[in-house]
């Protein structure tokens, strides 16, 4: 946003010149439980150094008002210091104190200080997000990363709460109504780590010891907090259990102490992103707490978001990046550690290879074939570019990257090197040559040619088998084909080549497995010759590489024939990635993907990868089939998901993962009566519990169709008053089919900035569902006119969403391509960060038109 951004230039100036020694925050939120109230009090005073005095600088500052600024004593007029973005300071000496007294405001928007009031009960609760930058949101600061410093934090806040921050609290007292907690200095950390929770919440303990090799102990108190009204399906000990697991495996595989003291857990509400590692205080989303039935791949979902959290207490908050160039420091090897550590700790869930493969690789594969693919390694020019950043390419296929890596210089090599990188690096900031270094130590291994072409490159390979046969139908050759696919480079891959035959059961098991380096355009894989010509080629199988696979049409006839048939759950897994990407590529048309779902999705027996089929399926037929064919298409998949529906065993996860699918398919009278049969109690599938998610999924089928009157959903949000059911309630509203629905929704968002993030989203949701493309194609126009509009005045994760999602990606044809790309011609010169979400956008859109041409046939 203009005034509010931050260059790398400004920051690596501004570290060339500053140390900070310590913050100390006082913060005042006695207020927050009134409405009315829109600032908390924010006193911040920094200790910090300058190597050149006399030299000016700033410190950053987003907030309403600034009462006072003292640096070194000296009192600056506020009016002048402060323009809303920035506190500048002229006159800097060797050693500095600057004293900045702030009313801050409190968030809707999930950043800074977010505020909710809680519609069960009545109760406020606060949590701080920062990540990239919104620290400043809720104290004056140096806002990057690589100006670490402890932070001493005291909060004032009604004497009922409880208040959390990184570190333990020394002190605790009342007066009155109120209660101030003072908390020890943290650990030098960077800003956006830092956290304060605060409110009523329900509390869970326990503590976690371990001996370490000196012989000492070490001590952690644990706990995990909800909001009270969570408190009945707060299941804390699956929670704390999967924490002492973890502290276990990362203290075993990294050989330093967890260095943050205690380790607090708290679930919040209206949370953007899945979870935040602030040292010592994680937070996560609240749709955590799981209030009705759920699958087991939810659970396995919430126990890697665990460990990938705890991982960041090494990769990223003890050893940091030094600018957001190098985020993949952290979050690379944070999501491949959250898969790794759900084996390796010995959780209860073994396929988390299979989840990476299907689901996590998924999401880099997309956003890698975006013409706004970066390396890795990204060149990271600004705050806004940073924002965007935190995407599939610098987390999952910057941990499938690292998942090779292990692969080639050897786990016990790559954890060797870790550990000389915390001990090295502890408290530091670091960039790729600082790690490349320590591994090339432990691995012997010259690591440049393999970071230039993993790490500093974009794009996504292909791999293809060529295979011919003798007479006699023995293999004469085959060969790996090598494609950039949307890159310009061709990288080293070490693959395993599974040969698939049918058993006497008919099943498709693996007969051979090779082993090999692929390089180049085309590489032979010699071993292979002579063998019996099998009925599958299967690329890349284990998964050790990071590419798109593609089939021999000898393989493709296998797959119709018999993809459910595949025996290896993570064979199976990778089959259906390379159909899905087939279908998003227009080389298969959408019509054959759902027919390969609706014959085998039935067979699927792991539940993520269930669950992502029918995603998947809903997505080939929103926006990749024929539009002659949709409705066809979806009638099908209605049909399809009630027979499954039917058939799945009572009480099942796939039972409730087909019941979801149900209602989100649901178009035929059939459909639909048995939908409203359920809510009503009229009908009724053996097993089956319609909780309240569930209830609430089935009611937006209806009014999707229009078939849910106002009062009906108004008295199903009367028995469900939650933050939960408000949400649903209000994305049932905007999902009816009427031009007063969508003009509502519309409305709501783009006109004014009063409702919090959850419904901004529950809005978005329930305005764009692509069965109403004839309703919503009257908003394409406008949605251009106000793209610049909403990216000045709104935050930026307000303004991402707004852009995201009202993005007129339904209307699939020439003319809503060529209205994007007259957008983009005529404004080049708009917020990078802005241009790149509707370009996303954008080739989306023309992906679909290639997928429906392939479709048309």
């Amino acid at each position: 946003m203009p005034g509010k951004n931050l260059s790398r230039d400004e920051a690596q100036q501004r570290a060339s010149i500053l140390a900070v020694d310590g913050y100390r925050v006082r913060l005042d939120v006695t207020s927050a439980p009134d409405p009315a109230a829109a600032t908390f009090r924010s006193t911040t005073t920094i200790a910090f150094r300058c190597t050149e005095p006399g030299a000016a600088t700033f410190v950053d500052l987003l907030a309403p008002a600034v009462r006072s600024v003292t640096l070194n004593g000296r009192e600056l007029d506020p009016a002048t210091a402060f323009d809303g973005a920035r506190v500048h300071v002229e006159g800097l000496a060797a050693e500095n104190v600057l004293v900045v007294d702030a009313d801050c405001a409190y968030s809707r928007t999930g950043e800074g200080m977010h505020r909710f009031t809680d519609p069960v009960d009545g109760e406020t609760y606060l949590y701080t997000h920062y990540e990239p930058a919104d620290a400043r949101r809720v104290f004056a600061d140096f806002e990057q990363p690589d100006l670490k410093a402890p932070f001493s934090f005291t909060v004032t806040a009604p004497a009922a709460w409880d208040v959390r921050s990184n570190a333990v609290h020394e002190e605790v007292t009342t007066e009155g109504d109120a209660r101030t907690w003072r908390f020890a200095p943290t650990k030098p950390i960077s800003s956006y780590l830092t956290a304060v929770v605060a409110g009523p919440y329900h509390m869970a303990r326990d503590h976690y010891s371990r001996t370490l090799a000196d012989g000492t102990t070490l001590e952690i108190p644990l706990s995990a907090m909800c909001r009270r009204s969570l408190a009945p399906y707060f299941d804390a000990d699956e929670i704390l259990g999967t924490t002492k697991l973890g502290l276990d495996f990362f203290h075993e595989q990294f050989d330093y102490p967890y260095p943050f003291g205690k380790y607090d857990q708290a679930f919040v509400p209206e949370y953007n992103i899945g979870a935040m590692e602030n040292p010592g205080c994680v937070t996560f989303r609240e749709e955590f707490v799981f209030r009705s039935k759920v699958t087991d791949a939810a659970y396995e979902g919430r126990a890697n978001v665990v460990l990938h959290e705890m991982a960041h207490m090494w990769f990223g908050d003890l050893v940091t990046m030094r600018w957001w160039d190098d985020l993949w420091l952290k979050e690379s090897f944070a999501d491949f550690m959250g898969s790794y550590g759900l084996i390796g700790a010995r959780t209860r869930f073994s396929s988390a290879w299979i989840t990476f493969a299907n689901q996590r690789k998924a999401w880099a594969y997309r956003q890698d074939q975006f013409p706004t693919t970066h390396p890795i390694t990204a060149d990271i020019r600004d705050l806004e570019d940073a924002k965007l950043n935190f995407d599939g390419i610098t987390y999952a296929k910057g941990a499938s990257v690292l998942k090779q890596l292990v692969a080639y210089v050897g786990s016990e090599a790559f954890f060797e090197g870790a550990r000389r990188y915390f001990k090295r690096h502890a408290f530091g900031n670091t960039e790729l040559a600082d790690l490349l270094e320590i591994l090339e130590e432990t691995s012997g291994r010259d690591l440049t040619a393999w970071a230039a072409a993993w790490l500093q490159t974009a794009g996504v390979n292909v791999l293809t088998p060529q295979v011919t046969v003798d007479a006699e139908g023995r293999i004469t050759e085959l060969a790996v084909l090598q494609d950039a696919g949307n890159g310009d480079t061709l990288r080293p891959h070490r693959i395993a080549v599974g040969l698939y035959d049918r058993d006497g059961d008919g099943v498709l098991v693996r007969t051979d497995r090779i082993e090999l380096d692929v390089t180049g355009a085309r590489t032979v894989v010699a071993e292979a010759a002579g063998r019996r010509r099998p009925a599958l080629v299967l690329l890349n199988d284990d998964d050790l590489t990071y590419c798109k696979i593609r089939f021999d049409a000898e393989s493709v006839e296998t797959l119709r024939a018999g993809l459910g048939d595949v025996r290896d759950d993570l064979a199976r897994a990778l089959a259906w990635s390379a159909v899905w990407n087939l279908t998003r590529d227009g080389l298969m048309p959408a019509r054959d993907y759902i027919a390969l779902v609706l014959r085998f999705a039935g067979q699927e027996s792991n539940i993520g990868v269930l669950q992502s089929l029918h995603t998947q399926a809903k997505s080939a037929v929103d926006l990749y089939a024929d539009p002659a064919w949709r409705g066809e298409g979806g009638r099908l998949l209605a049909d399809g998901a009630l027979r499954e529906l039917r058939a799945a065993a009572p009480g099942s996860d796939h039972q409730l993962a087909w019941a979801r699918f149900l209602a989100q398919t649901a178009n035929g009278s059939e459909h639909l009566g048995l939908v409203r049969g359920l809510l009503a109690g009229t009908a009724r599938i053996d097993g089956l519990e319609v909780d309240q998610e569930l209830r609430w999924s089935l009611w937006l089928a209806l009014a999707a169709a229009g078939q849910a009157a106002d009062e009906e959903l108004a008295e199903e949000l009367k028995a469900d008053h939650t933050a939960s059911g408000n949400r649903q309630y209000t994305q049932c509203l905007a999902a009816r089919p009427t031009p007063e629905a969508k003009a509502a929704a519309w409305s709501a968002v783009v006109d004014s900035d009063e409702l919090p993030n959850a419904l901004v989203e529950a809005n978005i949701a329930g305005f764009a569902l692509p069965s109403h493309r004839d309703l919503t194609a009257l908003y394409a126009a406008p949605y251009f006119k106000l793209l610049e509009r909403v990216w000045s005045e709104r935050t930026i994760e307000i303004a991402m969403r707004i852009v995201g999602g009202f993005f007129p990606r339904a209307q699939v044809d020439e003319q809503t391509l060529a209205e994007a790309d007259s957008w983009l011609n005529g404004h080049p010169d708009a917020a990078p960060a802005l241009r790149r979400l509707v370009l996303e956008c954008r080739d989306d859109l023309a992906r679909a038109l290639r997928a429906q041409a392939c479709d048309r046939g």
